[in-house]
């Protein structure tokens, strides 16, 4: 089996285009290939989409490279022995690479140059400057419209500007300042509200053309497609057709009419089932592209979506954000771009004054600034592209692929019964006529006798396909990601519900995830003593102990070395844009009686250092009013420590720091951490000269506070990290704080138990690979961690002890983490933009209760498939081997299947159930069925197994131990009814061949419910519990029960039953009901099973309700 399924074995993620391609060529037999490929990637379009992806990077490129390709071309190759031929694409590109060097150089070289080129065009008149740009290119084509509406200048060239790096074009309109006069906007006061709707009828909506939606129409088409309805439909005209030949008006009807209106239910169901999943996929997808952005509007920065985003707009971007569309840059510091995602260049590009130019879709990956927004939607290369992205579709998922191979190999065993079925019929019936010496002798009724034979051979094929299975997992995806975007899990790639279901570990952050994220100064320490703040003294705390001098620099610290903002609604009311810390920090400046705008603004800032991971502090450079400049250095306790030989005195003067205060101030440190509080330090440095580059220096400062920030643990995540323990689920605290503070976190948590190691990330970063093999599977906190040191942990989990980790992220520099890890889950609240597009699942409450309910989801999932796949097999083998043996026995087909086919009921005549009877157990089996058993909400069990892991078979044997029981059951069933019903029954009359076929059909029935009713458990006894906790299980079982009784008792002319007394429905019950005894007895027979398996070998102890 396990052979059989190499084609079909595809990781979960970045699947390689092989693999992808194998496992659809191994599929060979399909009934219905329009539905069953409609939930993959379309590799042919993937592949045309990449190639217009080439076409628009190189078109991203063109304003950079024509320059290089002119240059190239006129020089004399000739002369080095050269020819242009000689040169291939990634030469062109080496030498392009080296163009760009090159020409950073002469742009330094030129810096004077341009200046005074720029000072000569900004002292011509406007009049000349738009002569030299052209007019007609701004103007003269805008509709009545806009110029009423007093904009002057066409989107088109607009859009230009920047897509085209057109710089000259841009200082001849008198830079960002001209252009935002010519699109009607103040860059201080931003776009007004009133306006928006005009700037987006003349310039555009922020929308990119996207794949229309699939009508339900289209699924109905669909689900027409299937083979056996092709031909049963063809098969129902012709029934019509001879039956009002041969019985007349109305007679001759019911039959064929019967077909037709059950194919219609048939398609109907199937078409509402996939077109309600298409709409919960729709609705997800929209959940993923909300993505919202700072902007100046009205005098006041808020918050706005995307998708309202307009031409004029002031857009505020930080580290971590997606520019929304394309612009020119304003002001900012430190502002660089990563632009591969647009030009396939790696290198990241800094925007200024002198390359102000952002595209749209790139992302920021250093420093802050603000932009005007100069074109949107599809006037941009990024929208451009999205069209084109939009076609291919998302990869499939394991599951997906795995049950295509379960599909194909029975559909290949079904094809060998099939063969195997005609030769025998025909071997027989080949002896039969040379024992009876009529072999030479052939006539009509012969030739239809074997293409009976032949039919009973197709239908066998029919009956074999489980086309199904494939398509359940659709089904329980699109529920259980429904479920889990209701609980606050927003997941972006399908298969990570299911790898979700497999995970071993889990690395998570602890700001915001373990903790609430809402924090404020707890304590502090300002001239050698540690204060607690207290609500009531928060306002004067500091007047009657310090200087106002030490007072100024403090808060010069707090205001001005920030990222954060404190900013004024329409109704007067402050509040504070930011992370967490910085803004405990900013409210904490705003307690003591600090204005953020008095000091943010009360020195010229030079240049900032923003956040990062990596170095784990912010610094800012500034030019004192009085002459001189400073530097404000803020971040992780300990690292700002050692930056600082002097601390600063109650009268905000520098005093030498000796050994002894510096073990002091550790001691401070380390209590505050103790206490489970994040520690920070506050400093500074003076100095009379500026560097050249503005660099800001990493020793020498002056230490001016260490504070301590609380942030509570969530009060249910102890709970949740017992419950991960409980599942075999390891947690692990990956974290940037100090160690003190993670460790007491962690035991609060219950993360660090008592053989659990804490360690530090430079300390992590020493270990050989041999020390790591023997130190990782202890490690339960890992504090001072970078993002290399959180890469490096997943990926020897993975390679090292075959772990299925999950981690957690919110930085643009977890974004290697979260792609390398098996799960990457990226924080909603706190995570940057980067970080949620490399993640498989968004956790949008950043709790880590969440993310325990992603993975019992994904075990749902898993179980759920599971459950569906014993339900169908089982009528599977029944069909399979009634239809084999009956007609191996007598010669006569006996249609019980999953698939029908008509035309061998219609020849051999001879079926216990009709066409119409077929379709109804068709729907029982396939979309009822699915409905039914895909659907099932996790249960508290689920938590008390060890995970699933990766190298064991998706059918198991207890699965195959059940699906072998009642399939003897069943078959045993139906060959006792078949030849014997009628003496066991009692039946006697003309009609009792017609009650034993209907009581046969409503046993079957029944057998098919109650066989639902067992597989929701493959392997416990109470098989009820939870049961009316799923309403959609109820339904389908009551509306099946139902349809079956109207079926059955009023349309006997349609579907060939005639109605049955009280007995015979009491006795159909039994014959269905006496299957869950037999659940019983089944599950009492002991398979073997491998016991889960801790990383380091030893076996996990059973646990959980399941062991009665």
């Amino acid at each position: 089996m396990d052979k059989l399924m190499e084609p079909f074995d595809v990781p979960a993620k970045n699947a390689s285009h092989e693999a992808l391609e194998r496992w659809r060529s191994a599929v060979t037999i399909v009934l219905n290939r329009r539905r069953r490929f409609r939930m993959v990637a379309d590799l042919a379009k993937r592949s045309e989409a990449q190639s217009k992806i080439r076409k628009i990077q190189d078109q991203v490129l063109i304003p950079q490279v024509s320059c290089f390709i002119l240059i190239f071309y006129a020089f004399p190759c000739a002369s080095i022995g050269l020819r242009r031929g000689d040169f291939t694409e990634d030469d062109l590109r080496l030498v392009f690479n080296a163009y760009k060097v090159a020409f950073r150089f002469l742009d330094a070289v030129g810096q004077s140059e341009s200046k005074l080129a720029q000072g000569t065009r900004e002292a011509s008149s406007e009049d000349e400057l738009l002569e030299e740009v052209g007019r007609a290119a701004l103007e003269d084509v805008l509709s009545d419209e806009a110029r009423e509406a007093g904009f002057n200048i066409h989107p088109d060239k607009l859009a230009s500007i920047v897509r085209n790096h057109e710089i000259k074009s841009l200082r001849l309109l008198r830079g960002v300042e001209g252009l935002a006069s010519r699109v009607k906007v103040s860059l201080n006061e931003g776009v007004k509200t009133s306006d928006v709707s005009i700037r987006q009828k003349i310039y555009g909506f922020n929308k990119y053309t996207e794949k229309p939606s699939r009508s339900f129409w289209m699924f109905v088409w669909d689900a027409l497609q299937d083979l056996t309805l092709v031909i049963l439909m063809v098969c129902a005209v012709v029934s019509i057709g001879v039956g009002l030949a041969t019985e007349g008006w109305p007679n001759g009807m019911y039959d064929g009419l019967g077909i037709v209106i059950s194919i219609f239910l048939v398609v109907i169901v199937t078409a509402v089932s996939d077109y309600k999943q298409s709409l919960q996929f729709k609705d997800l997808d929209k959940e993923k592209k909300k993505i919202f952005i700072q902007v100046t509007r009205d005098k006041h920065r808020q918050k706005i979506s995307i998708y309202d985003l307009v031409i004029g707009d002031v857009v505020h971007l930080a580290t971590g954000d997606k520019v929304p569309a394309d612009g020119i840059f304003i002001s900012g510091y430190s502002l660089s771009v990563d632009e591969s995602s647009l030009s396939g260049e790696s290198e990241p590009v800094n925007i200024d004054e002198k390359k102000p130019f952002l595209l749209a879709g790139t992302t920021v990956q250093n420093g802050s600034g603000k932009m005007l927004v100069t074109a949107v939607g599809m006037r941009t290369e990024w929208g451009k592209l999205m069209e084109t992205l939009n076609e291919s579709g998302e990869d499939e998922t394991p599951l997906q692929v795995k049950l295509n191979g379960v599909a194909t190999i029975i559909g290949k065993i079904g094809l060998g019964f099939a063969v195997l079925t005609f030769v025998v019929l025909t071997v027989r019936f080949l002896v039969e006529k040379a024992l009876h010496h009529k072999f030479t002798d052939w006539s009509s009724s012969d030739a239809l006798t074997l293409l009976n034979y032949f039919a009973t051979a197709v239908t066998i094929i029919v009956v074999a396909v489980p086309e199904g299975l494939p398509l359940a997992v659709t089904l329980s995806l699109a529920f259980a990601m429904k479920k889990m975007m209701n609980e606050k899990a927003l997941v972006r790639h399908l298969s990570a519900c299911e790898t979700m279901g497999s995970a071993t570990c889990i690395c998570t952050d602890k700001t915001g995830t373990l903790t609430t994220n809402h924090m404020v100064v707890d304590k502090f320490w300002i001239c050698g003593k540690s204060k607690r703040v207290k609500g009531g003294e928060r306002g004067d705390i500091l007047n009657s102990e310090t200087s106002e001098k030490f007072i100024n620099i403090l808060f010069q610290a707090i205001f001005q070395n920030t990222s954060s903002e404190v900013v004024t609604d329409k109704d007067g009311k402050k509040s504070i844009l930011g992370t967490a810390t910085e803004s405990a920090l900013l409210e904490y400046g705003l307690l003591l009686g600090g204005d953020f705008y008095v000091h943010h603004q009360e020195n010229m800032i030079l240049k900032v250092e923003p956040f990062c991971s990596d170095k784990k502090k912010m610094s800012v450079l500034v030019s004192l009013p009085e002459g001189g400049f400073r530097a404000f250095c803020k971040g992780a306790s300990e690292i700002i420590l050692r930056m600082c030989d002097k601390v600063v005195d109650t009268n905000g003067e520098p005093l030498h720091m000796s050994e002894e205060q510096t073990k002091n101030i550790s001691n401070v440190i380390d209590g505050f951490a103790c206490e489970a509080l994040r520690t920070l330090c506050l400093a500074f440095k003076d100095f009379d000269y500026c560097p050249n580059d503005n660099s800001i220096p990493n020793s020498g400062y002056t230490l001016i506070a260490v504070v301590g920030i609380k942030d509570p643990v969530r009060s249910e995540v102890k709970d949740a990290v017992q419950t991960c323990l409980a599942a075999g689920i390891t947690v692990r605290m990956v974290t940037g704080d100090n160690i003190n503070t993670a460790k007491a976190i962690a035991k609060e948590c219950g993360i660090l138990t008592e053989d659990g190691l804490a360690i530090e990330g430079p300390e992590f970063r020493s270990k050989t690979l041999e020390d790591l093999k023997d130190i990782i599977p202890r490690i339960k906190v890992l504090a001072r961690s970078s993002p290399m040191d959180k890469h490096t942990l997943v990926t020897h989990l993975k390679n090292m002890f075959k772990e299925v980790v999950a981690v957690t992220g919110d930085g643009t520099n977890d974004a290697l983490a979260l792609h390398e890890a098996d799960i990457g889950l990226a924080m909603g609240i706190a995570g940057t933009e980067v970080a949620k597009e490399s993640a498989d699942v968004i956790i949008l409450d950043d709790n880590f209760t969440t993310i325990v309910n992603v993975a019992k989801w994904g075990r749902t999932i898993y179980i759920n498939i599971q459950k569906f796949v014993q339900f169908q097999l089982t009528v599977n083998v029944v069909a399979l081997m009634i239809n084999f043996l009956s007609a191996c026995i007598s010669g006569e087909l006996v249609n019980i299947a999953l698939m029908i086919n008509f035309l061998s009921a219609c020849i051999l005549g001879s079926g216990l159930l009709t066409v119409v009877q077929l379709l109804w157990v068709n729907l029982i089996m396939d979309t009822l069925g699915a409905l039914a058993l895909a659907t099932e909400p996790p249960n508290e069990g689920l938590m008390d197994r060890p995970p699933v892991r990766r190298d064991v078979s998706f059918i198991t044997k207890a699965m195959w131990r059940n699906i072998i029981g009642h399939s003897v059951y069943q078959l045993a069933v139906l060959l006792v009814l078949n030849y014997n019903g009628k003496q066991l029954l009692r039946l006697t009359g003309s009609d009792a061949t017609a009650i034993l076929k209907t009581f046969i059909f409503n046993a079957f029935v029944f057998c098919q419910v109650f066989n639902e009713i067992n597989s929701r458990e493959i392997e416990k006894i109470n098989i009820l519990r939870g049961m009316f906790d799923s309403w959609i299980f109820v339904g389908v079982m009551v509306s099946t029960v139902i349809f079956q009784v109207i079926i059955v008792q009023f349309l006997g002319t349609f579907a060939s039953t005639v109605p049955l007394s009280w007995e015979m429905w009491l006795l159909s019950i039994l014959i269905g009901a006496v299957s869950m005894p037999v659940a019983i007895v089944l599950k009492c027979i002991p398979v073997e099973r491998e016991n889960a398996k801790h990383h380091n070998g030893y076996d996990l102890l059973p646990s959980g309700p399941e062991l009665a």
